[in-house]
């Protein structure tokens, strides 16, 4: 039995480093990394990924798969659903580091596997909707920037938009802005900037290029 981590990221500016370290310090012992760079959870399934079909190959019965939030499986609800409870019946273990969720298909109890599969779709159906809210924001960001390419653009975000997946993430479960602020590995203020103004937040992301 092998413990996987599956890691994601979306352009070459980010680090796959750091989702490595995250599952580090949350106290996982990897014995393999697998990851796809410069890929979008939007748009490309994880069985079409190159290392998303190797991890199918890869996992057996009784492995665990280590992942930093299951928008890393996926951003669309339908893909994160249909990959967790496939994994689920090989007989893997799925976890995440941000909660320390554990899905598996151990349980045979139908109210246990009631809640697991509503939590399940909760936490895909909030992958999606982060994704579509991102893009929308990103859109007009960037539009805005445009607009006033030559204008001072403010002083420059102290976080990325990784941190902000991981601060809305947190907010939504109903997690406090301390427990948000050390997920995402940024200050309290920054989690209130955010939660207060997330529109105005993913604008600075985007004039900045972040």
């Amino acid at each position: 039995m092998k413990t996987f981590l599956y890691a994601r990221v979306s352009t070459a500016e980010q680090n796959i480093g750091i989702q490595v370290t995250q599952a580090e310090q949350a106290g996982y012992v990897i014995d393999e990394v697998i990851a796809d760079h410069g890929v979008s959870g939007v748009s490309v399934p994880l069985k079409d990924r190159q290392e998303g079909r190797r991890l199918f190959d890869m996992l057996r019965h009784g492995d665990t798969l280590v992942v930093r939030w299951v928008d890393r499986l996926g951003r669309d609800y339908r893909d994160v659903t249909q990959n967790i409870r496939a994994f689920m019946d090989r007989g893997v273990v799925v976890k995440t580091i941000i909660n320390g969720m554990t899905f598996d298909g151990a349980t045979t109890d139908p109210i246990a596997m009631a809640v697991r599969d509503a939590l399940i779709g909760f936490m895909a159906a909030t992958a999606q909707a982060q994704a579509e809210a991102t893009k929308v924001a990103q859109k007009s960001g960037i539009a805005a920037a445009k607009e006033r390419e030559d204008a001072y653009k403010g002083r420059k975000p102290g976080f990325t938009s990784a941190d902000m997946d991981t601060v809305l993430a947190e907010l939504e479960k109903g997690r406090g802005a301390t427990e948000a602020a050390k997920a995402a590995g940024v200050s309290r203020q920054t989690v209130y900037r955010i939660k207060t103004a997330p529109a105005a937040a993913r604008a600075a992301l985007a004039a900045w290029g972040l």
